[in-house]
């Protein structure tokens, strides 16, 4: 039986400088740590990839610990979903600190079940009210005539040049070189002007303007070319029963290759395959944050694939 450490903040802005205080003794104890950085709680725990990857390695009996219940759960619907999975794995879940910390909160018992279904309750409110004084903050200020963030990084007519270079087929790192920027402002640039939107539709990924393009032998190009694309562990996962078995071999046939605590798998199948793949997946993605960001990045690697010669 082990101790599993699960640390998680909510921005790239914090840290878990607080939370790695209060499982000091267990860190110097060597026990194992799984981080979800700048992480949303709204985010299901059971979404997150540094708990799923907790959760795939500890073993019956395990006690999963936590600086406090917040980093872990903030919504009644996040524990509703959490605490079955737990006991039914033979877990427990400790918090390290406050009142809370005697208390085993995977026991299968109406007390306890009482008790963290109105903690999360409490988290939820807190959480809820934080958002509502944020926004009431912001109105005021904007109501006042003050601009809010940071000073844009482009005028206007660097943003259009930029959007025009990009649909002209310049890469993200060219441009953000090119202007000094980083990568994710231009990004979050494309993405305001709607440059990086995946087409309704998804056939146009196939029927581009090359279709008609003669090679010189006189012969047609082919119009669904065989591409690498390397397929967001997430997509994966929600592709795993897709009747579509084009799909399902290209998956199979995939290489797995490892990022820091995700993964991606290196498939090499017709450019209608991959299309496929975004179709089949795009709905269940939609419903989560980290859903649709792996369907953004799915859906870039897969244009980018296609119009590359």
């Amino acid at each position: 039986m082990a101790d599993r450490l699960y640390l998680r903040h909510s921005t790239d802005k914090q840290t878990d400088a607080r939370q790695r205080h209060a499982l000091a003794a267990l860190l110097a104890a060597g026990a194992r740590a799984y981080e979800d950085p700048a992480t949303s709680s709204r985010v299901l725990s059971l979404h997150r990839a540094g708990f799923k990857q907790l959760l795939d390695e500890a073993a019956v009996g395990d006690t999963i610990r936590i600086a406090d219940a917040a980093r872990l759960f903030r919504s009644v619907a996040d524990i509703i979903a959490l605490r079955p999975v737990l006991i039914r794995r033979g877990l427990h879940l400790r918090v390290e600190s406050g009142l809370l910390s005697g208390i085993d909160l995977a026991s299968d018992d109406p007390g306890t079940k009482m008790m963290v279904s109105v903690l999360a309750a409490v988290l939820e409110f807190q959480r809820d009210m934080i958002s509502e004084n944020t926004r009431e903050g912001v109105a005021a200020a904007e109501a006042a005539g003050k601009r809010l963030g940071r000073p844009a990084a482009l005028d206007e007519g660097e943003v259009v040049e930029l959007v025009e270079a990009y649909r002209e087929g310049t890469a993200v790192k060219a441009l953000a070189r090119e202007y000094g920027i980083a990568p994710k402002t231009v990004r979050r640039v494309l993405d305001t002007a709607g440059a990086r939107e995946v087409p309704d539709d998804l056939s146009t990924l196939l029927d581009g303007d090359d279709q008609d393009d003669v090679a010189d032998d006189g012969q047609a190009v082919a119009t669904d070319p065989v591409v690498v694309v390397d397929v967001p562990g997430l997509v994966a996962e929600n592709l795993v029963d897709v009747a579509d078995d084009a799909v399902r071999q290209a998956l199979d046939g995939g290489q797995t290759i490892r990022r820091g605590q995700g993964y991606s798998v290196r498939v090499t199948a017709p450019a209608s395959v991959h299309v496929a793949m975004i179709e089949h997946s795009a709905t269940a993605l939609m419903q989560s944050p980290a859903g649709r960001k792996a369907h953004r990045i799915h859906s870039d690697r897969v244009t980018s694939a296609r119009i590359t010669p």
